[in-house]
């Protein structure tokens, strides 16, 4: 087991050196001259030599690739171009909401979909299997923004049950936070709760039909047991690889919902940089991403060895 972790470890390493690369020649190779941003349209030429003597622009690639990367490793992410504010002051204010809906979103979407799957394979062509592939694909058809409206419609508006927009941190109030979280976690868990039924319905009926349950069922094993214990374990490598995944997208992809219920995550501030072109918070953006979407496969990786031992290699 230690040494399937460690195997999995090492293999992130180039992974993450990969996307740093890749990350830091698209920004230097893209268009646009950020001492023009930051100087405005009036600078001088002598203005904007200052400017990029000072941000090390003028030096070759390979040395502000290496001047970066050491910066990196110490943990500094650069400073705004905008704002002048740390890089990593910025996303340590931003990225606590989205972590937050992220996690209730999917926590909220596990606890209805996966009995809803196991159902829907249970009862295979009957009216509940129908009922949960309907939600399904009305999950995936209906746009995001539209279900948040929605919601704001008759919870907020009509009904006067929640709040409109904001946040709270829940370190601050949890009753408020909660208020004001429930609406924006149900509009994305109603795609991620029709992704994840599906797939466990998929699963589950493809692990109904094995030999081991009806030899279980054959020797008198509960219903309930033969479900939960021996179908479900045994198909739930695909269903945990698109519930980190889901997770992954939440963190990265919530733009449209932060928008929607005026959230201060890391979406909009991803927006608002690129709209700025800003690019040291655009950088450490994409790093941050694609670090979450590295850390959580491997978290997956990891826990299909739990699940399915022969799955060390």
């Amino acid at each position: 087991m230690l040494g399937y972790i460690s195997r999995r470890l090492l293999a992130v390493i180039p992974v993450i050196t990969f996307v740093a690369i890749f990350v830091f020649l698209l920004l230097r190779l893209t268009p646009g001259d950020p001492a023009a941003i930051l100087a405005g349209d009036s600078a001088t030429p002598e203005q904007l030599e200052r400017i990029r003597t000072s941000l090390g622009l003028n030096d070759s690639l390979l040395t502000q690739f290496g001047t970066w990367i050491g910066q990196l490793v110490q943990g500094d992410l650069g400073i705004s171009l905008i704002s002048n504010v740390p890089v990593v002051d910025m996303i340590g204010q931003r990225i606590w909401p989205t972590i937050n809906i992220a996690l209730l979103t999917i926590l909220l979407s596990v606890l209805i979909a996966v009995p809803m799957g196991v159902v829907a394979a249970w009862r295979h062509r009957t009216w509940a299997d129908y009922a949960v592939m309907t939600f399904s694909v009305l999950g995936f058809s209906v746009p995001v923004f539209v279900i948040g409206y929605i919601f704001i419609q008759v919870f907020s508006i009509e009904l006067r049950w929640l709040p409109v927009q904001g946040y709270t941190a829940p370190s601050k109030d949890f009753g408020k936070f909660m208020a004001r979280a429930i609406l924006p976690c149900l509009t994305l868990a109603t795609i991620y709760v029709a992704l994840i039924a599906r797939m466990t319905r998929a699963s589950m009926l493809e692990v109904l039909g094995e030999d081991f349950i009806r030899t279980a069922r054959a020797k008198g094993v509960s219903e309930r047991v033969v479900l939960f214990r021996h179908a479900l374990r045994n198909a739930a490598v695909p269903i945990l690889t698109i519930i980190g995944t889901g997770f992954a997208l939440l963190i990265s992809g919530v733009v449209i919902t932060e928008s929607v219920f005026n959230i201060p995550g890391i979406g909009r501030l991803t927006v608002d940089a690129i709209l700025a072109r800003d690019y040291p918070v655009i950088q450490a953006m994409i790093l941050l991403t694609s670090a979450i979407y590295v850390f959580i496969n491997l978290m997956i990786d990891i826990s299909y060895s739990v699940f399915d031992p022969r799955i060390r290699y």
